[in-house]
């Protein structure tokens, strides 16, 4: 299995016409057409549909590609780090991170040390703490900032100097919003729309005083931009951090719940991953600028 041929699947994948891909490729179709057929006989499996004017994948195709772009672009940050000067401070560093308004403190690091080193590009992805987990591990990210405890036998991790509190995010004429204070027992009997990693938290539910099968948790959501729209929409009472959805000139507001849970805040690395001059620029300067 060779890399241009990973890489000759994605156009597929991506163009979903052997002809445009080919042609993006630089490449004739027949030739296209023979090195994916190489690709399915290598591994036994179809993953591709041909269509007369469409491609799609099969399962293991979806499977296959989630694989071959995780290897592509793992190649190529080998590449870019190996072709960089070691007198020249330049290169990507990929961050993951759940949503956080401290987030923005991590930005301005990469910001100041952008501006002194043009060279150095950050990409920031977002997501649930099992994604961002999960493509640490994979070496796709160089750094993860994370909520709660960090498993200690896998990363390296500096606790940052921010807590956020949990907070209830519905509309201004709701019922819960007329009241002066809000216990966590208000939230036995509303309709919750919960993110995705919060249901395997025990201790955010032994905090509420209720299992989830307890709860009337009506909707999920991954990130908080569609669980604002879903408040907005009716659909319930979002229970989120504090301050996530600026609800300034909106029908929209927080209420904070007693009694108080926080969140702790870390950045997080692999143990025993070798980390490129731009990336050590980075933890430097978060330490630097932010502390511990």
């Amino acid at each position: 299995m060779e890399l241009r041929v990973l890489e000759y699947f994605l156009a597929v994948a991506r163009e979903q016409n052997i002809s445009r891909a080919a042609e993006y490729l630089h490449l004739t179709q027949p030739t296209l057409s023979r090195q994916l057929k190489d690709l399915e006989g290598e591994f036994g499996k179809q993953l591709l549909v041909r269509g007369k004017r469409k491609v799609t994948l099969t399962d293991d195709g979806v499977r296959f590609r989630k694989m071959a772009e995780e290897i592509v672009s793992l190649a190529k940050r080998a590449e870019i780090e190996m072709r960089t000067s070691a007198q020249t401070l330049a290169g990507d560093v990929y961050i993951g991170t759940g949503e956080s308004i401290a987030v923005g403190n991590i930005v301005r690091v990469a910001d100041s040390i952008q501006k002194e080193y043009p060279g150095v590009h950050f990409h920031f992805t977002s997501g649930d703490s099992a994604d961002l987990a999960d493509r640490l591990d994979k070496g796709l990210f160089d750094f993860c900032i994370m909520y709660g405890d960090i498993d200690r036998s896998k990363y390296e991790y500096v606790e940052l100097p921010y807590r956020e509190q949990w907070a209830l995010l519905m509309k201004r004429n709701s019922a819960l919003a007329q009241k002066e204070r809000l216990q966590t027992s208000d939230l036995w009997d509303v309709p919750l729309i919960l993110s995705r990693q919060v249901l395997s938290a025990p201790r955010f539910f032994k905090w509420i005083g209720r299992e989830p099968n307890e709860l009337k948790i009506t909707n999920t959501h991954n990130l908080i931009y569609v669980g604002k729209l879903m408040v907005e929409s009716g659909m319930g009472y979002v229970l989120t951090l504090d301050g996530l959805v600026n609800t300034a000139g909106t029908d929209l507001c927080f209420k904070s719940i007693e009694p108080p849970l926080y969140l702790n805040l870390s950045i997080v690395w692999k143990k025993y991953r070798t980390q490129s001059k731009a990336a050590e620029k980075f933890i430097a300067a978060v330490l630097s600028q932010i502390g511990s």
